[in-house]
């Protein structure tokens, strides 16, 4: 069970009600916003497809509301770069900021600042949790590796080894791990390594190699982060593995669709990032013209809170599926992959919920109930 479930039931109470109010004030005509506003989108790593996305959300969002926008942050992983980046973005004084806290101790002093300045922050994807940020809009994580974590089980039929790639330093990449590691609870399944790829698909490459050569028996390589799979699955497929060694990926970087429709990645855990920052950007909206006050209180120690406690939800897509269940944001199929059969599934799960909720118009009802075999 995840160790935020009751502060996620909260959030399901919240939610709903508090995003009906700000798109009750925000739909409304005459907002109120200055188009000389702006809103600051700050990430790491941010030429990967995933990041691409959540411009895009941005841009859809402060299109809506006729505002400015910017992203700002280092095109590889660099904790040091981002924490610069926010930086820059707090001496705009932007209208407010949306941040993926790669390193939440080193972001963590500047985030309360930048409250203390009056500037609206809000945590997408990797939170600050320690920090005065207003709250946190993204995946239950401890969620998603929990049922990447049973799908693996299942897949290994409960023993073998797993070798794990990941970030340790952040907060999102630690609960994914403890949701593989309590789905691993009271199976043969033991987690032998875990690999820092340090944000470089080169390591992970190469790790994956040096294992697979020194015939190290591995029987899964779980991928906690978007950027080390599509590496991983070339080695496997240069190895002759294919089909013969598990591979579980994150998000749908387009070379991770194209290694699981070869056959090499056996799933993937995909989340939503145009989302996340689309309505973060919203919601960033609303508190500029409705700040809680003082803003630099740290809300999260009052009973009174105006602001949600932990996440809003975010639609999780774990995708083995035929091309129709895909979700729109996926690259159009060719006429050739429409007609292609398989035995893949595709469940859309609530990304706030403590438990998992299968999407009832995403897939038939007979699927469904396969559906909820696989992830319960």
């Amino acid at each position: 069970m995840s160790p935020h479930i009751s502060n996620y039931r909260l959030s399901l109470l919240l939610a709903p009600a508090f995003l009906g109010t700000l798109f009750t004030l925000t739909s409304c005509a005459g907002s109120g916003h200055d188009p000389a506003e702006k809103y600051i989108l700050v990430a790491d790593n941010t030429k990967i497809s995933y990041w691409q996305a959540a411009a895009q959300g941005l841009g859809h969002a402060t299109a809506e509301l006729k505002v400015k926008m910017e992203v700002l942050g280092p095109d590889g992983h660099d904790p040091q770069a981002e924490h610069d980046a926010f930086k820059h973005a707090v001496a705009e004084k932007p209208a407010g900021i949306l941040i993926s806290a790669s390193d939440p101790n080193l972001l963590t002093p500047d985030i309360n600042s930048a409250l203390d300045q009056g500037i609206p922050v809000v945590t997408i994807d990797a939170d600050a949790e320690s920090s005065k940020r207003l709250f946190f809009i993204g995946t239950d994580n401890y969620n998603a590796g929990n049922v990447g974590g049973k799908l693996a089980a299942k897949l290994l039929s409960g023993k073998g080894n797993v070798v794990v790639f990941t970030l340790p330093g952040q907060s999102n990449l630690k609960d994914r791990l403890q949701g593989y590691q309590a789905a691993f609870a009271g199976t043969d399944i033991k987690i032998s390594q875990v690999v820092d790829i340090n944000g470089n698909s080169d390591v992970a490459f190469d790790s994956a190699k040096k294992l697979l050569d020194s015939k190290t028996k591995v029987d899964a390589f779980i991928c906690l982060e978007a950027v080390s799979c599509p590496a991983v699955a070339d080695v496997v497929n240069r190895a002759g593995m294919a089909g013969k060694l598990t591979v579980i990926a994150m998000d749908t970087d387009p070379a991770t669709i194209e290694w699981i429709n070869k056959g090499v990645i056996s799933a993937t855990i995909a989340q939503k990032p145009w989302t996340m920052a689309y309505y973060g950007t919203k919601l960033l909206a609303d508190i500029h013209l409705h700040p809680p006050t003082p803003l630099g209180k740290d809300w999260s120690k009052s009973v009174y809170s105006p602001c949600p406690p932990l996440s809003i939800p975010a639609r999780l897509w774990w995708i083995r599926a035929r091309w129709r269940h895909f979700p729109s944001s996926l690259p159009a199929p060719t006429s050739k992959e429409k007609g292609r059969r398989s035995r893949r599934v595709c469940i859309s799960l609530c990304a706030a919920f403590p438990s998992c909720w299968l999407s009832a118009h995403s897939l038939p009802s007979h699927r469904i109930r396969k559906a909820q075999k696989i992830s319960g």
